[in-house]
């Protein structure tokens, strides 16, 4: 079998490419994609060469750990049906090419046990706003390590309009900081402030998705006394603060790590139930066939919150 698959050769150079896949086994499905997401942190870093070293990193390499799409290939022991619509967490299936995280590709063989299932076996191509549960995920995940409910969230992209979302669905009225005008608007049950225009120093729970190492003593100049700070974002650089007003305060300082299973499932029930909505989060979508241009949107436009691909051509 072979894919088309999005491959970054090295940084900065994004190609759509055919590729080997690797067989699939009895415990296997065979995945056709109909969308998958652009990450605005973990795939920036890999597009900018600053990702931090870690196993298994290197060049070339297929992005992406948000797709959604139909089970074409169900093997014996699955438990899944031909026809099933999954959310597929990344795959690493291309033979040689590392799969950082794998799931930017028409077709993915994947172990049904990531496969998380959308619905019932009815071939239908699955919403859009699905590739968005990872993120919600990574929300879910960050909001558990906050010991109170959010009162401020640093960062309005994708991922801050989520974890909003979770704390309103919650009881809360976080407020969320922004500095990009182009970002202000979208809020739903909470507020978005330029910092600047934010006089308080008295939060008792702070979560920051914005990924800016500098940010931390800001944060803690504005945290109450025994308050804690979440740092949620990926930060490529050393993340360091002034210990005296961290001292003063007795901050707790926790670290959000990547999202677990349980995570996923429960923001799956969350949108089932209607408690937590996807819609009006995806700005921008492009046929995969336009994958460089679309990284680069994503990456360096600021009017967009959420880039998607489409597959069908593909189909």
């Amino acid at each position: 079998m072979q894919t088309n698959a999005v491959l970054l050769r090295q940084p900065e150079q994004i190609v759509l490419e055919t590729l080997p896949l690797d067989a699939s086994g009895p415990a296997d499905l065979v995945v056709a994609v109909d969308w998958s997401g652009i990450s605005t942190g973990t795939e920036r870093l890999l597009f900018s060469g600053r990702m931090p070293s870690f196993p298994g990193m290197g060049y070339p390499l297929v992005p992406g750990y948000e797709a959604v799409g139909r089970v074409v290939e169900a093997g014996a022991g699955s438990g899944f049906s031909v026809g099933t619509p999954v959310f597929v967490p990344g795959a690493q299936c291309f033979g040689p090419v590392r799969g950082l995280f794998g799931a930017s590709a028409s077709r993915l063989v994947v172990p049904a046990a990531r496969a998380l299932k959308l619905g019932p076996a009815n071939g239908d191509v699955p919403d859009r706003s699905f590739v968005l549960l990872a993120l919600a995920a990574t929300a879910q995940h960050a909001l558990a390590a906050a010991p109170v409910l959010p009162e401020l969230i640093v960062g309005h992209g994708v991922l801050g309009r989520l974890l909003a979302r979770l704390v309103v669905a919650a009881g809360g009225t976080p407020v969320v900081w922004e500095r990009d005008a182009a970002r202000l608007g979208g809020a739903v049950g909470y507020s978005v402030l330029d910092p600047e225009s934010d006089p308080r120093r008295d939060y008792r729970a702070i979560v920051d998705v914005s990924g800016d190492p500098a940010l931390l003593d800001t944060l803690v100049g504005r945290a109450a006394r025994g308050g804690s700070i979440v740092l949620a974002g990926f930060y490529p650089d050393r993340v360091g603060f002034a210990f005296a007003p961290a001292f003063m305060r007795e901050i707790t300082l926790r670290v959000a790590a990547e999202w677990q299973r349980p995570d996923l499932e429960t923001v799956q029930r969350m949108v089932a139930d209607g408690v937590l909505s996807l819609a009006g989060l995806i700005s921008h979508a492009q046929p995969a066939e336009n994958a460089d241009c679309a990284y680069r949107t994503a990456f360096f436009d600021a009017t967009c919150i959420k880039m998607v691909l489409d597959w069908s051509a593909d189909a």
